[in-house]
C-alpha cells in the first residue's frame, strides 16, 4: 500500500505522483461510481490500482479539482477585463474556503488600465501585476502554496503564467480572436504542475463560465462575500437590508461617496439578481 496524489486524469486513467514517482494508474470499480479527482489523496493497492481516496478539504465539480488552497484570479487588460467574472471567482473563493490572490496580467500591453483594476481590489485581497515578457511574473511563485489554480477569462494568459513559471511545462497557450474581442478556449483538461515542496499549480478551463447557481449561496447571504459592505452596513436602518440601492442602506450611502466601488456594488446586485431567479425558477 503506498499513498500518492493525483496529478492528471485522461478517462480512466490518472497521473499520480506516489513517493517522488510519477505512475499511471487504474481505479478500483467501487471508486469509479463515487469519482476520482486531479488533486485527490489516495492509497495504491499492491496491484497499483487506487483502491482509497482521503477525506477531501473541498471538491470543485466543474472543473473537476479537489483540495483546492489558493486561486489566482487572472485579469487582463486583453481581452477586455471581465470584473464580474472576477468578483464571482472571489466569492467562489469566499463559499469554498479558497485563498484567492488577483493576478493582473499582461501589464505590458496597457499599465494604466492595469493600475486601475488593481484600485478596486487592492483593499480586498492581495494584488499582483505582471506580465510574462519579463520577470515580474516570477512574483507569483511565492503564492503558490499548496494545491493552487489558475482562473479567468479565455486568453488572458493562465497557460502562459505556467510556462514562464515553469520551463519545462508544455501548456497551451489560449489565443486571441481580434474580431469577436474574446479567447478562445485551448484547456480542456486539468493539470497539477509540480512546484517543490507539495505546491503545484493547475490551468483550468472551466472557471471561464462559472455559473451562479455553483455559487452555492443564496441572494440573502451574498452581501456576506463582499467585505467592504460589512461596517457601512451597520448604518443601515434595518438589518436585514440587502443593500439594493434603498436611501436607508449604509452601502448604498457609502457607494454614493466612493467608499465602495461602483464597479463592484454593480456587479454585486447583478449577482444578487441572478442567484433571486435561480431560487425561484
Amino acid at each position: 500500500m503506498r499513498e500518492g496524489l493525483v496529478l492528471k486524469k485522461q478517462a480512466d486513467l490518472f497521473t499520480c505522483e506516489v513517493e517522488n514517482e510519477t505512475l499511471d494508474a487504474k481505479a478500483r470499480k467501487n471508486l469509479k461510481s463515487d469519482g476520482i479527482f486531479v488533486g485527490d489523496k489516495i492509497v495504491l493497492d499492491d496491484s497499483g490500482a487506487i483502491c482509497k481516496v482521503f477525506e477531501r478539504k473541498n471538491l470543485l465539480v466543474r472543473p473537476p479539482l479537489a483540495n483546492l488552497e489558493r486561486m489566482f484570479v487572472v485579469v487582463a487588460p486583453v481581452p477586455k477585463p471581465d470584473l464580474y467574472m472576477v468578483d464571482k471567482l472571489l466569492v467562489f473563493c469566499e463559499i469554498n474556503h479558497i485563498l484567492p490572490i488577483l493576478c493582473i496580467n499582461k501589464s505590458d500591453l496597457d499599465e494604466k488600465m492595469c493600475q486601475k483594476i488593481k484600485k478596486i481590489y487592492e483593499k480586498l485581497v492581495t494584488v499582483e501585476v505582471v506580465s510574462t515578457l519579463d520577470d515580474s511574473v516570477k512574483n507569483l511563485e511565492k503564492h503558490i502554496k499548496g494545491i493552487c489554480a489558475l482562473a479567468g477569462q479565455s486568453a488572458v494568459g493562465k497557460s502562459s503564467i505556467i510556462n514562464a513559471l515553469k520551463e519545462d511545462a508544455k501548456a497551451k497557450v489560449d489565443t486571441f480572436s481580434k474580431k469577436i474581442e474574446r479567447g478562445k478556449q485551448t484547456t480542456r483538461t486539468v493539470q497539477l504542475y509540480d512546484f517543490g515542496d507539495g505546491n503545484l499549480l493547475a490551468d483550468t478551463a472551466g472557471f471561464s463560465k462559472l455559473d451562479e447557481g455553483l455559487l452555492e449561496t443564496d441572494e440573502r447571504k451574498l452581501k456576506n462575500f463582499f467585505p467592504e459592505f460589512l461596517k457601512p452596513a451597520e448604518q443601515c436602518k434595518y438589518s436585514t437590508c440587502q443593500h439594493l440601492q434603498d436611501r436607508d442602506c449604509g452601502v448604498w450611502k457609502a457607494v454614493k461617496a466612493g467608499k465602495i466601488s461602483e464597479v463592484r456594488f454593480q456587479n454585486y446586485l447583478k449577482m444578487h439578481q441572478i442567484l433571486k431567479n435561480i431560487k425561484r425558477y
